[in-house]
């Protein structure tokens, strides 16, 4: 896993003075790490949050969201690894594993209007322009994924995504998200835009120009997305990032304050099994 640079620090309102006790429960989440194949090497899809969100606003980030509990409806049409293979991957039940594919199915379309899913087991969609009212009402939750995939007569294509991360919250600030990260790659003739209430910007960058405008500070970044660009940095290509065998362990970070800024600590870093911030037995980013 690539280090943090030492010039990666946090503001310090992002830790309360007196941190929930016991520590809030992570929300269960799943982000996609959009790719493509540009002229110099692989590219990510990154959207910019509007500064008016109650979580990371103003953060560049991938495409992604909170788990509904409506992402678990088991009617959904399913092609591609089931859910005990992700289960397997990321650590948990079959049930919450259908839940996160489904919803970083379903966040990644209503954010950016790519559509991991076809008409059969082995179709994808080239054009999905013909589905912006169904993509409105998906994100007003007015309508349900399934819902759509079944009056859409879709398939829901789990083999063009792969489990690449784990990453949870850490247990000192207020709003916790227990985080899988699925790696997909931009389907033939589709187009991501960012018509999205959630974001003000977005486009297509190599790895490394993200983490240059990062350090340049035309961008900001949540640690978890950094350390994604910084592996993918090292890919080089589309078919590298898929072909790569990996093993997602969960990530939980610890924060320490360093006067007006925060500092992450992480697993194996120096001081990291001293800090006094351990979770609750209970929390099911570690119980599970």
């Amino acid at each position: 896993m690539p280090r943090l640079p030492e010039n990666f620090v946090l503001p310090a309102e992002l830790m309360p003075d007196s941190p929930p006790s016991p520590p809030v429960r992570p929300r269960d989440a799943a982000t996609v790490v959009l790719v493509r194949d540009g002229d110099s090497g692989i590219e990510v899809f990154l959207l910019r949050r509007v500064t008016t969100m109650a979580f990371a606003g103003g953060m560049s980030v991938f495409p992604g969201g909170r788990v509904d509990p409506r992402d678990s409806d088991v009617s959904v049409a399913w092609t591609g690894p089931d859910p005990a293979w992700w289960a397997q991957r990321f650590g948990c039940s079959p049930e919450l594993a259908r839940a996160v594919v489904c919803a970083a199915v379903r966040e990644t379309f209503e954010e950016t209007g790519v559509l991991l899913a076809g008409p059969d087991a082995a179709g994808l969609l080239s054009d999905t322009s013909g589905y912006a009212e169904q993509r409105a009402r998906l994100e007003s939750r007015d309508l349900s994924f399934a819902e759509f995939l079944a009056q859409e007569r879709l398939v829901l294509r789990t083999d063009l995504l792969r489990p690449w991360a784990n990453w949870v919250t850490p247990v000192v600030e207020p709003r916790r998200y227990d985080t899988r990260f699925l790696l997909a790659v931009l389907p033939s003739g589709q187009l991501a835009d960012w018509a999205t209430t959630e974001a003000d910007h977005g486009g297509w960058q190599s790895p490394a120009d993200a983490l240059r405008a990062w350090e340049t500070g035309e961008i900001a970044l949540l640690p978890p997305t950094w350390f994604v660009l910084a592996e993918l940095a090292e890919s080089g290509s589309v078919a590298a990032a898929f072909a790569e065998e990996r093993t997602v362990d969960r990530v939980l970070p610890k924060i320490i304050r360093e006067g007006a800024v925060l500092r992450l600590l992480m697993p194996g870093d120096p001081g990291y099994a001293s800090e006094t911030d351990t979770v609750d037995p209970t929390d099911p980013a570690v119980s599970r």
